[in-house]
């Protein structure tokens, strides 16, 4: 009654490479989980930066509230300017430092994942 399809003559598999074709929605899958993590880290560290340079800005408005004189109002911009350029340079490496570091895990998953898919076409082609 129920009728199932009879495996080709030739030897071939109905569907061609179902195993690989998981494996690659796999890794598909685990790149895509990869870069929303790398997205993340950006996105905290971008964040706190943000808000560090906020919490320097009300400081700065704090600061020039509480100095009558021109002098006091002139040290203060110029001393905040100073540090906000220094801490953008910072933020700068750090960011650059984190890229690196995500290129070079992505770049070692590859690796990992190019290795993994010869030594499955290496096992199939001796079996």
């Amino acid at each position: 009654m129920h009728s199932h399809p009879e495996r080709p003559r030739s030897g071939t598999q109905l569907l061609p490479m179902p195993e690989n074709g998981q494996k690659v929605v796999l890794a598909a899958v685990s790149l895509q989980a990869h870069a929303f993590k790398a997205m993340m880290r950006y996105q905290i560290e971008t964040l706190a930066f943000l808000r560090h340079r906020c919490e320097q800005d009300m400081k700065l408005a704090d600061d020039l509230i509480s100095g009558p004189d021109f002098n006091d109002a002139f040290e203060v911009v110029s001393t905040f300017l100073q540090n906000a350029a220094s801490e953008y340079v910072t933020e700068a490496g750090k960011v650059a430092t984190l890229t690196s570091r995500l290129a070079s895990e992505a770049a070692g998953r590859a690796r990992k994942e190019a290795r993994t898919a010869i030594e499955d076409m290496a096992a199939k082609t001796v079996a």
